[in-house]
């Protein structure tokens, strides 16, 4: 099964790099502003999301100017600094509500989060995440990756996913700040 989980998880960042790599590109360029400029980098993760923050601060090898967004320090955030969000779905109350303040008071930010399409009426008037951010980075993370004895689809790596997507932010990032330099 761990051979089936791990060719499942490369097809998945395969994915993930093919599909999103404009976004990668812009959201890099979006949060480099701060690095550049007096900004910093916030970033927030909600559930299981919030690994990706501790790695961004704590890990070997930290992201610049890199701050953790919290309850406490939203209010001194400026049109200067930059967010990083992610979340498990583009439909998390949660990282909605964070979203929807971020824009009231024009902070940019990138949002990396799986995308459910919902069929039906109400789903016209349901806030998505990847409409609100100004650059998404979509997960491509529906279900689990591999199907267990019942039929069912388990393995749903979301926080793997998400480390994923913001090494590729990161390695962008510090591409584009050592172009700056010289």
């Amino acid at each position: 099964m761990i051979k089936m989980f791990a060719t499942q998880l490369l097809g998945l960042f395969k994915k993930i790099s093919e599909t999103e790599e404009f976004s990668f590109e812009d959201g890099a360029r979006l949060l480099a502003q701060a690095a550049i400029g007096d900004g910093a980098i916030y970033l927030w993760g909600s559930g299981e999301m919030k690994a990706i923050v501790f790695e961004a601060l704590e890990g070997a090898e930290p992201l610049q100017q890199a701050k953790a967004l919290t309850k406490a320090n939203e209010a001194e955030l400026t049109d200067a600094d930059r967010v990083l969000l992610f979340s498990r779905t583009s439909k998390d109350p949660e990282a909605i509500a964070l979203a929807e303040r971020l824009r009231e008071r024009m902070i940019p930010f990138v949002a990396v989060s799986t995308v459910h399409h919902t069929a039906g009426a109400n789903s016209e008037a349901e806030e998505d995440l990847s409409e609100l951010a100004d650059v998404h980075i979509d997960l491509h993370l529906a279900k689990g990756l591999i199907p267990d004895d019942a039929g069912n689809r388990v393995g749903y790596p979301s926080s793997m996913a998400g480390l994923f997507v913001y090494y590729g932010l990161k390695f962008t990032i510090e591409e584009m700040l050592a172009e700056y330099e010289e």
